[in-house]
């Protein structure tokens, strides 16, 4: 039987948590284990990282193989500092600065997120042209009544 230290979900809907177990390697992912050996909740800042690493040793001594994400985490244990997958940036808020000079993409994105401020709803500016931009950019006339094939009744 080829043992592997893995990864099995008892979060709930939208809430992950993982338990650390060993299983058979022919097992489904939430199927039947043969220990639980630790606990992985990535949604706290710093992730919660609990592992019984004298079990994991004892695993390990009899050939079972760690999933990638087990191997991550016991590293990160080890070091004493969450998996770096686990440690996101914060997200840059809608009133933030312009970011320095990087990667393009990042510049277009940016630009795409925060409006230009001469765009800006009921500047003077756009008071006189709108009056003439809705009329002329409309396609369709405006309905006074004297529409083409209407019969006035």
């Amino acid at each position: 039987m080829a043992v592997r230290l893995r990864l099995t979900r008892v979060g709930s809907r939208k809430n992950p948590v993982w338990r650390v177990v060993a299983a058979d390697g022919r097992s489904p992912r939430d199927g039947r284990v043969l220990e639980i050996v630790g606990r992985y909740n990535p949604q706290p800042q710093p992730s919660e990282i609990v592992l019984d690493r004298e079990r994991i040793d004892h695993w390990l001594a009899r050939g079972a193989q760690p999933s990638d994400t087990v191997r991550k985490l016991i590293r990160a244990v080890e070091r004493g500092t969450p998996p770096a997958a686990a440690v996101a940036a914060p997200k840059p808020s809608a009133t933030a600065t312009a970011e320095p000079a990087g990667d393009a993409g990042d510049e277009a994105s940016a630009a795409a997120a925060e409006p230009e401020p001469a765009e800006a709803v009921g500047s003077d500016d756009d008071a006189e042209s709108d009056d003439t931009a809705s009329t002329s950019a409309d396609a369709v006339p405006a309905d006074d009544g004297e529409g083409a094939g209407e019969g006035e009744g």
